[in-house]
């Protein structure tokens, strides 16, 4: 009975060993746009999680306890930094485990808000200071450049995490390049018709991706998503609407501002919306270049109907 005991303790360890070995790293994100770069380095393997549900705002988010302790408890969290997730740096500071905030990284092309941006006129003061002249543009994940950054560190730490998947990691991310190249040209061409056409955004979230495919917009209604505009910027950007005719003004969804109907009243002007973040993107190997392959669709199917 005893050799059989030992047999059976042997077994179990043996089997818990193995487990230990090929146990998951668990990666989790700030928000949806990093979760899909993620998805696409982990495909095969394991799939990552992310803080931020759905038409939340990485702004102002409200951790629930749920929240801080799955922070705590992961392998790995990626975050773009505090100038985009300013709820997580207390949290963050408890955790033992690894953190990146990806706007540290070497080599990302990084923005920042213009001193003549029209987002800042007249009525600066309303707004929130994470817009602000000079201030980190930290909406880095729309450029296919930082995506690809981002993807590098994410093999690199999870290679070291988890060296049996190492070799499965580097081919993802070549993958993951050879399909930003495919989409790259894909999105040029969509766009290059509609350059220089004049539009209009309710939130100055979309300069990485203009700069990457020579866009720009005429104006923005609101440097921040939840931050209503004052009265004298609203009838200043109304009059700019009627000077330039027609043309399309974007909002992000999951809300449309409630002035935007009335913003555009009566004139040749077109509302529709850009999801910078992609909230109810599947977490899958294709999900970040969908998220930008309809950021540029919907831009150019506007532009093209006025």
């Amino acid at each position: 009975m005893s050799r059989l005991f030992s047999i059976f303790v042997a077994f179990v360890a043996s089997f818990l060993l193995i487990g230990s070995a090929h146990a998951e790293v668990k990666v989790l994100t700030s928000i949806k746009p990093l979760q899909l770069i993620a998805a696409a380095v982990q495909d095969g393997v394991a799939i990552p999680e992310v803080l931020l549900p759905p038409g939340a705002s990485p702004h102002n988010y409200a951790l629930r306890p749920s929240d801080v302790r799955k922070v705590q408890s992961v392998d790995l969290v990626y975050w773009i930094g505090p100038d985009m997730e300013g709820f997580l740096p207390r949290v963050l500071k408890g955790r033992t485990l690894p953190t990146v905030a990806v706007q540290d990284l070497p080599g990302m092309k990084l923005r920042h808000f213009a001193e003549d941006s029209q987002s800042h006129a007249e009525d600066a003061d309303e707004h929130d200071h994470d817009h602000r002249p000079g201030t980190l543009d930290a909406h880095l994940w729309l450029s296919p450049i930082n995506a690809r950054v981002i993807a590098t560190k994410m093999v690199a730490d999870l290679s070291a995490a988890d060296p049996d998947n190492a070799a499965r990691y580097q081919s993802n991310l070549k993958a993951f390049d050879e399909r930003l190249d495919a989409l790259d040209l894909r999105l040029k061409a969509r766009l290059a018709s509609v350059a220089g056409k004049p539009y209009f955004v309710f939130h100055e979230a979309f300069d990485y991706f203009e700069d990457a495919y020579g866009l720009k917009h005429t104006g923005v209604f609101s440097v921040a998503a939840e931050v209503q505009p004052g009265a004298q910027h609203v009838a200043a950007m109304r009059t700019r609407l009627q000077e330039v005719g027609k043309t399309c003004v974007f909002s992000e969804p999951p809300l449309r501002p409630r002035l935007a109907e009335t913003l555009v009243a009566g004139l040749p002007v077109k509302l529709a919306e850009l999801d910078a973040l992609g909230g109810y993107t599947p977490a899958t190997t294709q999900g970040y270049e969908q998220v930008l392959e309809k950021l540029g669709n919907d831009l150019a199917g506007c532009l093209e109907s006025l």
